[in-house]
């Protein structure tokens, strides 16, 4: 067995382990807290968050940024899961008779998407916001839960969502970068 099957031998393993600590009493909990549409309150607050600290014009640009961020993450998760193909923990045979499965998406499932645009879109907002609230790294909570409830509810492996959480953060610094280069060319314009 070559390392690469022993890292995946593991990671199924710990899944299983994480998976098979759920209880019928949370699953309603989990299952809400998974759906990217509850979390709608929470975008709006940190459009809120935006505006207030930068004002309008600054407010749009960073909310559009934070759009082609998403937009990006999305589509790069994407071409990654279709070049990796691997097995979601509910398609896969070797183990999806002892886990426990909340949903049964038949996608591919490394790197979990939950996970790398919850920390991209997090990364970036607690870098625009940190100047200006003080407790920005808060904002953490969200995406921990978000990816955490992806192996709770039996469709991501740790693996995915560990390595989805660092191309988060990378593509979070790099559209935080994005950001500056606009917000630097607003300036000048309104100058």
């Amino acid at each position: 067995m070559d390392v690469l099957d022993q890292i995946i031998e593991y990671d199924k393993r710990l899944f299983v382990f994480l998976n098979t600590l759920g209880s019928e009493s949370w699953d309603g909990f989990w299952k809400i807290l998974t759906n990217q549409f509850n979390w709608t309150p929470f975008f709006l607050l940190l459009f809120y968050l935006v505006f207030k600290a930068y004002g309008w014009k600054k407010g749009i640009v960073l909310i559009l940024v934070t759009a082609a961020l998403v937009t990006f993450s999305d589509q790069f998760v994407n071409f990654i899961k279709d070049t990796v193909a691997r097995l979601r923990p509910n398609n896969d045979p070797t183990i999806n008779e002892l886990i426990r499965i909340l949903k049964r998406p038949k996608s591919f499932s490394f790197v979990s998407g939950h996970s790398t645009t919850s920390f991209a879109v997090t990364t970036f907002m607690i870098l625009i916001l940190k100047k200006h609230y003080k407790y920005t790294f808060l904002l953490l909570i969200w995406p921990i839960l978000f990816a955490y409830s992806r192996i709770y509810i039996g469709v991501h492996f740790p693996m995915d969502i560990f390595i989805g959480m660092l191309l988060g953060i990378v593509i979070g610094l790099i559209f935080y970068e994005i950001s500056l280069f606009f917000l630097k060319k607003l300036q000048k314009t309104n100058t």
